[in-house]
C-alpha cells in the first residue's frame, strides 16, 4: 500500500483556489491513500462563528467533498481531508474519508483547540474506522494527538493506519506525540500539516509544517520541512500494524489491566 500526505499553504477563504492548488501539488504523484491538512479548503483562522458558518459546507454535497470524490474516482484512490462542515445543528471542524465508492467516514473533531471553541461545536461522532482496500484506517484531527485515548480507541477498533489532518502551531509537539502514538499502538500514522502564516482578527498564527509518516515502531518514514509545499508518498506493508507482540511473553493489548485504570473523572484532583 502507498500512503502519502499533502503539505501546503491554503489562502483563507479561497475555497476554489485552495482546491485548485491542492490538485496542482498532487500532480503526477500517486498513492492509495492521501491525507490532506485540517480545514485545507477554507484556511484556519476564523474570526467569528458567523464567518465559520458562511465558509462551512454540507457533507457530502459541498464543493470540497465533491472535489475529493471526483479526484478519488479519477485516480482510483482514497482521500482523508479536513473541512468546515455545515450541519443542521451548527458548524463542526470535521474530516472525511472518501473513495471511488463515495463517502466512507465523517469525523467531527473531538478536542477543540484554542479559539476553535468559539467557532465550532465539539465533535459528536466518536472515533471511527473504515476499510480502505482491505486496510483499516482511522481518523483524528490535529489537537486530538495530545489525548492518547484517541489513538488507542482507533487502534482497539483495528486501525492499521491513523490519518491525522492538522493545522499545528505548537512547534515540535505533535511531531513527537504522533511518533509515540504510532509506537504505543503499533500503527502507521500520517500527519498532514499546513505551512505559512495567517494574520486575522489582530492575531498572527504561524503553522509549523513538518508533516510526517511514521511506522509502527516509531520510525519517521517520510517528513517535510517547515515551509515546503509538497506531496510525499511512501510504500508500506500494513501487515506490520497487525503485530502487537512486544516479546514472546507480552502483547500490547492483551497485557492491559483495564480494571486498574482510572477511566473517568476530569483529572483535576
Amino acid at each position: 500500500m502507498r500512503i502519502g500526505y499533502l503539505q501546503f499553504r491554503p489562502e483563507f477563504g479561497e475555497v476554489e483556489g485552495n482546491l485548485r492548488r491542492a490538485r496542482e501539488l498532487l500532480g503526477d504523484e500517486r498513492a492509495d491513500l492521501w491525507v490532506l491538512p485540517e480545514l485545507f479548503s477554507t484556511g484556519y483562522q476564523f474570526t467569528s462563528p458567523q464567518e465559520a458558518r458562511e465558509l462551512a459546507e454540507p457533507v457530502p454535497d459541498g464543493p470540497t467533498t465533491r472535489a475529493l470524490l471526483a479526484w478519488a474516482r479519477e485516480w482510483s484512490c482514497y482521500f482523508v481531508a479536513g473541512l468546515a462542515e455545515l450541519a443542521p445543528q451548527g458548524v463542526y471542524n470535521s474530516a472525511v474519508l472518501v473513495g471511488p465508492q463515495g463517502l466512507l467516514l465523517l469525523y467531527r473533531k473531538t478536542h477543540l483547540f484554542y479559539r476553535e471553541k468559539e467557532h465550532f461545536l465539539p465533535g459528536d461522532t466518536g472515533f471511527q474506522v473504515a476499510e480502505v482496500g482491505g486496510v483499516v484506517v482511522g481518523l483524528m484531527v490535529c489537537f486530538d494527538h495530545l489525548f492518547p485515548e484517541a489513538a488507542r480507541t482507533l487502534a482497539l477498533k483495528g486501525a492499521q493506519v491513523i490519518a491525522h489532518p492538522a493545522n499545528l502551531v505548537l512547534p515540535g509537539i505533535a511531531q513527537l506525540t504522533m511518533r509515540v502514538r504510532a509506537l504505543e499502538n503499533r500503527v502507521f500514522t500520517v500527519t498532514a500539516n499546513r505551512v505559512g502564516e495567517e494574520r486575522r482578527g489582530g492575531e498572527a498564527l504561524r503553522f509549523t509544517g513538518q508533516s510526517q509518516i511514521v511506522s509502527p515502531r516509531g520510525e519517521v518514514l517520510a517528513g517535510s520541512g517547515e515551509e515546503t509545499e509538497e506531496a510525499v508518498a511512501v510504500e508500506i506493508d500494513p501487515r506490520e500494524a497487525l503485530d502487537k507482540e512486544i516479546t514472546p511473553f507480552n502483547h500490547l493489548f492483551s497485557d492491559r489491566r483495564v480494571g486498574l485504570y482510572e477511566l473517568c473523572g476530569d483529572g483535576r484532583g
